[in-house]
């Protein structure tokens, strides 16, 4: 489960070069900082049960988040 964290870390890191490399700098920052955030939980060796306990509460705060965002930041539904 450790190796998955760090997958993630990759695809991360290679959205955070495509968006910088686009001059998107904000949602590079975004991918650099969730980077990090992946290879360090990756190389903490926790059990397989707080990975997932973790994994899912990122999934609900990007969730969240995403869904702030297209409804009250950029009014998609209105």
């Amino acid at each position: 489960m450790a190796r998955m964290f760090r997958v993630l870390g990759f695809f991360a890191l290679a959205i955070g070069l495509m968006s910088f490399a686009g001059s998107l700098y904000e949602m590079a920052l975004l991918f650099f900082i969730q980077t990090a955030f992946f290879f360090l939980l990756g190389y903490l060796n926790l059990t397989e049960r707080t990975y997932l306990t973790v994994f899912w509460g990122y999934m609900v705060v990007a969730f969240l988040g995403f869904t702030y965002w297209s409804i009250f930041e950029m009014k998609m539904p209105l």
